[in-house]
């Protein structure tokens, strides 16, 4: 410490030549990941300026230095980015050509484009994993309905799944198709379609796994999500029953897909467990992801923190659960809108219960929350959760 001219006191750290200033984070889009990850950077002092489509969505009700603004307009993107540290992002929709032009105006994005495109195309994806020798559903990109019958008989016939290369997620550009003329629908958006088989699984499973910019990585307990018509509904971790063995093959399949990547921050790897005991790869996500909410009460360091810690290249934190079972319920609008007057049920039900709501208007099928429950006993966390959900949405009423 030594004295400054003006008479106030610098404190030189590390060999920094002056003052230290805590960085500023720049959060492209304004969900419900970008409020929670903003909530983790709180206690380490972390700057957070927003980039959201309106002032009313989760994270623009909640960070103090909002821009109101379209991603998808690079010169939106390279104001914004003016002033912050480093860019990271609630989703991956930003064009890949954008982020490109930020790394050479010298602003870091993590995860850069290069790794982020394979989280916003899925052909670029499952061809990488290919190359890289990660195991996947049989998959190529079909022409039209003639070409997805002609894939089926490649294999063992209808039903195939057909996948818009770019913008599906929570089952929205996903469909199911039993014959080329159900195919049909799939190919109207104008854009590639990926067909894959359609996996003879168990269940499906997430490993989530964070990596820093100089390659430190963490993993956490491999997850069993539960899905509900395409969208995730539940999560349980660890995932019940999973040997140590294939839990151990998922997180290393997901540390490698990082490492070859090159991603900075987390990455969520959505699984297929087969019923011969293998498993697939079905989705990325290079943001904090649903199948790690659980993170936010059942780990010593949350997918949030660690996000923020990655991305500014900060020692990554420990992934370890604090209990042996956490359960993640989502809450889903429906026909009942007064949640606030629900907590009082559940508050007083269940004093362990962590509620995270949101802010969003209650509409039905809308992701508005979640819940999370931790404890010795699986069956007792699992009831626990699911009761919250159900009473804060109105589907459970005593």
């Amino acid at each position: 410490m030594e004295d400054h001219p003006g008479g106030a006191r610098v404190v030189r750290a590390y060999g920094y030549p002056g003052a230290v200033t805590f960085p500023v984070v720049g959060m492209v889009g304004g969900g419900q990941l970008a409020r929670m990850t903003h909530e983790a950077g709180i206690p380490l002092g972390i700057r957070f300026k927003l980039l959201s489509d309106t002032p009313q969505d989760s994270a623009a009700q909640v960070v103090s230095d909002v821009v109101i603004g379209d991603y998808r307009d690079l010169a939106t993107l390279r104001a914004f980015a003016q002033g912050c540290d480093v860019i990271t992002f609630d989703h991956e929709h930003v064009p890949t050509e954008h982020l490109r032009v930020l790394e050479a105006d010298g602003i870091p994005v993590r995860p850069g484009p290069e790794a982020l495109v394979h989280a916003q195309d899925k052909g670029v994806m499952r061809a990488k994993l290919d190359a890289i020798g990660v195991p996947c559903p049989r998959h190529r990109i079909v022409d039209d309905p003639a070409d997805v019958e002609r894939f089926a008989t490649e294999g063992d016939g209808f039903p195939v799944v057909l996948k818009t290369v770019r913008g599906g997620y929570d089952g929205k550009g996903v469909w199911v198709v039993r014959s080329p003329a159900e195919a049909a629908d799939a190919f109207r958006a104008g854009v590639p379609v990926l067909a894959e088989e359609k996996v003879d699984f168990v269940r499906e499973l997430a490993a989530n796994v964070v990596r820093s910019p100089h390659g430190q990585a963490v993993s956490y307990p491999v997850v069993e999500s539960v899905q509900v018509d395409g969208v995730c509904d539940t999560v349980i971790a660890p995932a019940p029953g999973l040997s140590p063995d294939l839990s151990a093959h998922a997180q290393q399949l997901a540390l490698k897909i990082a490492k070859e990547l090159g991603v900075v921050g987390h990455l969520a790897v959505e699984l297929f467990e087969t019923r011969d005991g293998r498993v697939l790869v079905n989705e990325l996500a290079m943001r904090p992801h649903n199948s790690g909410h659980w993170t936010q009460d059942g780990a010593v360091t949350s997918q949030f923190a660690n996000h923020v810690r990655a991305v500014l290249d900060l020692p990554l934190g420990d992934p370890r659960p604090r209990a042996p079972w956490t359960v993640m319920a989502n809450v889903l609008g429906g026909d009942y809108p007064d949640m606030y007057s629900a907590y009082l049920h559940c508050m007083a039900r269940d004093p362990q219960l962590k509620i995270h709501m949101y802010g969003k208007d209650v509409k039905p099928g809308r992701k508005v929350g979640h819940v999370n429950t931790y404890g010795d006993d699986l069956a007792d966390v699992r009831e626990r959760a699911s009761h919250a959900a159900g009473y804060l949405r109105g589907t459970i009423t005593e």
